[in-house]
């Protein structure tokens, strides 16, 4: 990451044709770079790029040393580069397949967090009681079970950090075993098995598609020492009653129970005589490589690609180095950078699974009418973003440098260590539920615009792209990664990150976690038809 050293400009690779204003330059402004000057010929705000050569109509535009949009009418040196005079054009990136493939790292040895050992062997930063409803018909059922546990009824029970219950807007009108159903199911059963989730209860209304006998079967649910722990063993079909007996976990249905009032009760009774048994965990040290550490990125600026992302991939290259996993997703944020991913893929094989991927989100982007260039969104382009190109580039700086070892499909469960993708949208909440269903224990979230932001049940840490946000948002995000813009280097707050991801992983509060966010950013993707 080259040095701001001119204090008023970045330029972030030799071939870079244009450079980013660190903060707003008032037009006249004389700006040198190398052995180039030129003078601003009119405002450039902070996060913006500005050029450094005249661009004719159709000439690349050229960032991070890659391509990030064409000239639609001529730029002089020294003007304002955006939305006005750029353009998102289709063009042939060279996505060469497992050829630069990095060694991997040297070992971080020694590096431990507290957190709960779970049956099976993986490790929890985090334990919540989960009221989950298979379908949008039982979602304020569940929603008053959990409410009923409060922080007063919890305070004999220190070890839960809370009942929250898991709705969202599907279950029903979708074909059986379709896409959707398998996205839900996944979702769902990930949630159950989630190492953040202590114990379980499932809620539904009793004849939608999405049955819980459906996911139990499908997703070989299993309660473990009496507590609704999902782990990997097959067993019969829902309970009518809310006991979970031979090794299933405790299933309500409406329609069976006789109603709303009756279901509500049965789940409170369910859930206060499960709470002494998830109460009953103590924290332990356990290594890092136990952690899978979700990335994500939103309400972006034109900082977020220089500052908080490098800085987010500078501790992404630790937890790998730690022998943990780092999940990189929202593919359609990754268009026009997966060059970047390919190159390092471990094997073809991985390397084609991500071109897979990206070409399925161009032909379901066309399926209605849209492009992944509508992305960025309207604040984004705000802070500085022109294009999905150059939002991209800046958002794979998330992964770090390590190699690329494994794509997986929405929610799939993760498995492997090291650099993963997940194939998401870049829809926040979506995105982080596939990742977190997935079985990321902790999450971190870099955003330049400001964006608050909880996922229970998995920790999130938010971190500034630029100071002025550290200092506006200052009760919702929790590091600053601009003073980057003033010369730390970014590997010192890479550290930090790292270390900020060790104490939150022990038991440490986030800013979004003080507030309680999280109940409502549960949001499984929708995909396909509504029947």
């Amino acid at each position: 990451m080259p040095s701001p050293a001119q204090s008023i400009v970045v330029c972030l690779h030799p071939r870079d044709n244009v450079v980013v204003a660190v903060r707003d330059l008032a037009a006249g402004t004389r700006v040198a770079v190398g052995s180039r000057t030129v003078c601003l010929s009119g405002p450039v705000p902070q996060g913006h790029k500005l050029a450094l050569e005249p661009l004719a109509v159709g000439a690349p535009v050229v960032k991070f040393g890659e391509i990030i949009g064409f000239a639609s009418r001529p730029i002089a040196a020294g003007e304002w580069v955006h939305s006005h005079n750029v353009s998102a054009e289709e063009f042939a990136r060279q996505c060469a397949r497992a050829e630069a493939v990095p060694a991997p790292p040297e070992p971080l040895e020694g590096q431990k967090f507290l957190g709960y050992r779970r049956a099976g062997g993986r490790a929890g930063t985090r334990n919540y009681l989960a009221v989950i409803s298979s379908v949008n018909c039982s979602a304020s059922v569940s929603r008053y079970v959990a409410r009923h546990f409060d922080a007063a009824a919890l305070r004999a029970f220190p070890n839960v950090d809370g009942v929250v219950a898991f709705t969202h807007g599907g279950g029903c009108g979708m074909q059986v075993d379709g896409l959707q159903h398998q996205i839900l199911n996944r979702v769902l059963g990930g949630l159950a098995r989630h190492p953040n989730i202590g114990g379980y209860l499932l809620i539904g209304l009793g004849c939608e598609t999405a049955s819980i006998g459906h996911l139990l079967s499908d997703q070989r649910l299993v309660q473990i020492a009496g507590v609704g722990r999902g782990e990997m063993h097959p067993h019969p079909g829902p309970l009518p009653k809310g006991e979970g007996v031979n090794g299933r976990p405790p299933v309500l249905s409406i329609q069976d129970l006789g109603g709303t009032l009756r279901t509500v009760e049965e789940g409170i009774r369910v859930v206060a005589e499960m709470l002494p048994r998830v109460n009953d965990v103590r924290r332990e040290p356990i290594p890092a490589a136990e952690l899978i550490v979700g990335t994500n990125c939103g309400g972006s600026d034109g900082n977020s690609g220089i500052t908080a992302n490098p800085a987010l991939g500078a501790a992404a290259d630790l937890i790998v180095a730690a022998g943990g996993t780092v999940v990189l997703a929202e593919t359609s944020e990754l268009y026009g950078a997966e060059q970047l991913l390919t190159r390092r893929a471990v094997s073809p094989a991985v390397a084609d699974k991500l071109l897979e991927r990206i070409r399925w989100w161009q032909w379901y982007a066309g399926v209605f009418g849209a492009t992944l260039d509508n992305n960025p969104s309207p604040g984004n382009k705000e802070g500085g973003l022109t294009t999905i190109y150059e939002k991209s580039l800046g958002a794979v700086a998330k992964g770090g440098s390590t190699a690329l070892v494994e794509v997986y499909q929405y929610a799939e469960t993760i498995r492997a260590k090291g650099l993963v993708v997940m194939d998401t949208p870049g829809l926040d909440p979506v995105s982080v539920t596939g990742i977190v269903a997935g079985g990321a224990n902790m999450m971190v979230f870099t955003t330049g615009r400001g964006s608050c932001f909880g996922c229970k049940p998995t920790p999130s840490i938010k971190i500034a792209s630029n100071t002025p946000l550290f200092e506006r948002l200052g009760d919702d995000m929790d590091l600053d990664a601009g003073p980057i813009l003033a010369g730390r280097p970014v590997a010192d707050v890479g550290r930090e990150i790292f270390a900020e991801i060790l104490a939150v992983a022990s038991g440490k509060q986030t800013k979004s976690q003080r507030h309680g966010l999280g109940d409502e950013e549960f949001v499984p993707w929708m995909i396909g038809p509504v029947l």
